[in-house]
């Protein structure tokens, strides 16, 4: 079911892994990816399926790739970081349920100690200073990660976390890996970018692990947004009264 190529064979020292797949705000995805290109992380493995979206995608050379899941790491002082990231994430329940268990498996082998998920939780509006809040399978590991940029009381303001995000929480947990989710308030709009979300996890992630992920770059592509923000937000006040958000039980967050 997946194709999966090794490009090295890192020593790593008590891996955790970050996941940030695309979803809400692609909030995981931004801050992943950020993290990647600013601590120039290594790729040392590639994932492709066919039960990956059936497209392809057009890279910066004009041609078309097969949509893939990279691995990347970066050793610290303390611990090797391995951060989860790429195009898409499988969208059946059944695809996604086998790539996570595919991944712990993986993580495993790696000899891996924790698991850290990033998404977003989508808002009727956007908002202005992001939250972001924090679960996962283990009361010890929510509060070692604590920290005063993150809530911890999310019952009640998220549903079910759809997709990897999620799965790979209540799965580890049956294996007994800790793992924990940031969630950070974004704008619940298909084509919304999810970038002070994204710098918030950023920030907290900086904090707990120690390491230097610049966003002076992610600061200048959130200011070239805000007046797209208020335009948007502009319209939203416009129609709110005439087309209610609705709010459903358990649908206010997906990955």
């Amino acid at each position: 079911m997946f194709k999966i190529k090794k490009l090295s064979n890192p020593k790593l020292k008590n891996p955790i892994l970050i996941e940030g797949l695309p979803g809400m705000g692609n909030v995981g995805k931004i801050t992943v990816d950020f993290m990647v290109e600013s601590l120039k992380a290594e790729k040392f493995m590639e994932i492709k399926s066919e039960v990956f979206p059936n497209s392809v995608f057009v890279n910066e050379e004009n041609l078309v790739e097969l949509p893939k899941i990279e691995l990347y790491y970066k050793n610290t002082k303390k611990h090797s970081l391995v951060l989860l990231c790429g195009d898409i994430q499988p969208l059946e329940e059944k695809s996604c349920h086998a790539f996570c268990e595919k991944i712990l498996d993986i993580f495993q082998e790696l000899g891996g100690t924790e698991i850290v998920t990033i998404g977003g939780i989508g808002l009727p509006s956007i908002p202005e200073k992001p939250r972001v809040f924090v679960t996962g399978n283990d009361k010890k590991l929510i509060k070692k990660y604590r920290s005063s940029n993150t809530n911890e009381k999310i019952y009640g303001v998220v549903g079910p976390i759809i997709g990897v995000s999620g799965l790979l929480l209540g799965l580890s947990k049956e294996r007994k890996i800790p793992a924990i989710s940031f969630l950070a308030e974004t704008f619940g709009h298909p084509s919304y970018l999810g970038l002070k979300g994204a710098k918030k996890v950023i920030l907290t992630l900086n904090n707990l692990f120690s390491i230097k992920v610049d966003t002076k770059g992610l600061d200048r592509e959130i200011k070239e947004m805000s007046i797209e923000e208020k335009n948007i937000s502009n319209e939203i006040k416009k129609f709110s009264n005439k087309i209610p958000f609705r709010k459903e039980p358990g649908m206010n967050y997906i990955g």
